[in-house]
């Protein structure tokens, strides 16, 4: 995101078209489990599309009856009662109906969303760490909370309002024509044709407005999520004012947008009321002019009171409509970006028939191993190794040569363009991507923890780790010390990213997390480069308990904490220059030993060596290479 509202936001708020047919029918689609919900809840709307559309013609009887002269008042009274009382049962059908379509729609509606979302979540928790490389966390989310829940807007509302107000005017089409062809005619084309231009205006007017609106708000949301995330540096450097009339004047350009989208509603409602009087008028001026009680078929009073209420019950669903079509419009902008991470396909598929790892030893081989994120900018170049069983290696180099692609390939988040990846003599591509990174333990040195307590973070759900293995583990790595001075122990509640422990706790609890799967494979990333050195000391115990009798693979740019490992591989820009021990390494004097004096040179530029470890070779200068010109280590 930048600083002027982020272009990926806006991006992903570009809207599609209004309506979207075959969106639609994708969308039906989830409504086949719920097949008989959905056919109740068109009953019970049919049941109040008629119950509306009567109480009309049933005032047209009443004053039909009332205004005739060749029949008694005892006559009347019946006929009003019958009339009452058919008006009441019907005052209570509707209500009955429109309950239980609230319920019925409410039900299936959510339903459905809950069966979209977790289709969601699930593609989503299918997909490759490629695909999460290029799609903001921000926008994740928002694919499951807030546009699955637009979805459920549309569902619930838009479509149930949508298809009650088509047969509204549908019966009130025959209704009218049923009862008056003149009167209806004049309804129909006087008054539609006007209500058909306003709507067009009014629709092209607020979806411009509307997806305007849309961007500036996700500009706001950017912007304030980037303020209140980076609030230490805003207020280390005093940016609250700047932010603050920054803030400002993003939220009174939204502001602005929704003021031109309130113009186009005053505008267009108040138009179709004066147009719904309008037909009323001619109704009246027509009918008053054209009354003819006593001929048989001839133009009644009650026809016209009738129509008047018809007219009235016509616009009501043209305003609905319109009022729903901001709606219908996040609606398919939702359907189209949730389908979007539906219909893509699973980057790292697991095969068909996958070979099972058991027996497993933990052989790990790569062979002329090339590999990129993108297209062809090679990270790791034509990379060949071996790692026995039970064997301990270190893989050491700048940032950006290319050791945390390698743990990554060997779980597989990633899958290679070239070559091959062995485990005991099996390309990981074949084998079943659950059993592989069960095999395998990682310690990150950015140590992700979950909302919960210490004990949900250490056993991550998994059943079969039982509260007193939490505490053997615990006690192993050396993190018991620390969770038994918590107020609650084990039981003490881990904030956000476990945001109340230090560094070095949030590792420890790695390693106990680590330790409790009881893996085959350990990768150790960076695990202890950012802790104190007392800490320092309690984790090197605990690596060295962690390490024993499994295939190990250590990532660290402090090279006294790889001293010890079986061998070391030296990774510089993607291809690893040189292998060893520690101590063969400096004696090569190439470029794990330039890291070597680099880490260990006091201010005076010389070298504080361990008094344990042999005398390095002498340092050789840099000389330029005779065919390329780059200045190479001799």
């Amino acid at each position: 995101m930048n600083g002027h509202g982020g272009t990926d936001f806006f991006e992903d708020e570009t809207l599609g078209k209004a309506f979207d047919a075959r969106l639609i029918r994708r969308l039906l689609g989830y409504l086949k489990p719920y097949r008989w919900h959905v056919v109740l809840a068109v009953f019970l709307l049919l049941v109040i599309a008629n119950s509306t559309l009567a109480w009309p013609f049933l005032l047209k009887h009443f004053v039909d009856v009332i205004t005739r002269s060749d029949i008694t008042d005892a006559e009347k009274l019946q006929t009003v009662n019958s009339l009452a009382l058919i008006f009441l049962g019907l005052v209570f059908v509707r209500f009955a109906a429109e309950y239980l379509s609230a319920l019925v729609v409410t039900i299936f509606g959510q339903r459905v969303t809950y069966d979209l979302r977790v289709q969601v979540f699930s593609h989503i928790q299918k997909m490759s760490l490629k695909f999460f490389d290029k799609n903001p966390v921000g926008r994740l989310i928002t694919r499951v909370t807030n546009d699955v829940e637009a979805l459920n807007q549309f569902i619930s509302m838009g479509v149930v309002t949508a298809f009650l107000d088509a047969l509204l005017l549908t019966g009130l089409l025959i209704w009218m024509f049923a009862n008056s062809v003149k009167l209806s005619l004049m309804v129909v084309g006087i008054v539609v044709p006007l209500i058909i231009a306003i709507t067009w205006w009014f629709k092209s007017r607020s979806r411009k407005s509307y997806r305007s609106a849309r961007k500036k708000l996700a500009r706001i949301n950017a912007f304030a999520n980037e303020s209140i995330t980076g609030m230490s540096v805003v207020q280390l450097f005093n940016r609250q004012e700047k932010n603050l009339g920054r803030f400002s004047k993003l939220s009174t350009d939204l502001r602005n947008e929704w003021f031109r989208a309130i113009f186009y509603h005053a505008i267009y409602f108040p138009s179709i009321e004066i147009f719904g009087s309008l037909a009323a008028g001619f109704i009246i001026y027509y009918g008053a002019l054209n009354l003819s009680p006593g001929v048989a078929g001839g133009l009644t009073l009650g026809t016209v009171i009738a129509f008047l209420g018809w007219t009235f019950q016509f616009f009501g669903p043209i305003r609905d409509l319109a009022e729903k079509y901001n709606v219908m419009q996040a609606a398919m902008a939702s359907s189209e970006r949730i389908f979007k991470i539906l219909d893509r396909a699973e980057e790292i598929p697991n095969p068909e028939r996958p070979l099972s790892l058991e027996p497993f030893k933990g052989r790990i081989e790569f062979q002329n191993v090339w590999f990129a994120y993108n297209d062809e900018e090679w990270v790791l170049k034509d990379v060949s190794f071996t790692i026995e069983p039970g064997e301990k290696v270190a893989f050491v180099g700048v940032t950006g040569a290319g050791k945390t692609s390698i743990i990554n390939l060997i779980c597989r988040l990633y899958d290679i363009q070239r070559g091959r990846i062995l485990i005991d003599g099996k390309d990981v591509r074949d084998v079943d991507k659950r059993e592989l990174r069960r095999k395998v333990g990682l310690v990150l040195q950015d140590v992700f923890l979950f909302s919960g307590d210490i004990r949900s973070n250490i056993r991550l759900g998994e059943d079969a780790i039982t509260d007193e293995k939490v505490a053997q583990v615990a006690e192993r790595v050396n993190a018991a010390g620390f969770i038994k001075r918590l107020p609650d122990g084990y039981r003490a509640e881990v904030q956000e990213r476990g945001s109340t422990l230090s560094v070095g706790e949030r590792q420890l609890l790695s390693f106990a997390r680590a330790l409790a799967f009881d893996p085959a494979i350990l990768i150790l990333d960076e695990a202890t480069s950012n802790i104190d050195t007392r800490t320092e000391i309690l984790i090197q115990d605990a690596v060295e308990k962690l390490m024993k009798d499994r295939t190990s693979i250590v990532i660290a740019h402090r090279l006294s904490t790889i001293r010890k490992v079986d061998k070391i591989f030296v990774l510089h820009k993607g291809e690893i220059k040189e292998e060893g021990t520690h101590e063969q390494l400096l004696r090569n004097g190439g470029i794990y030993y330039r890291l070597y004096q680099l880490q260990y040179k006091d201010i005076n530029g010389r070298t504080r060596r361990p008094v344990d470890e042999p005398a390095p070779a002498p340092i050789e200068p840099m000389l330029p290479d005779t065919d390329t010109g780059e200045r190479r280590w001799r």
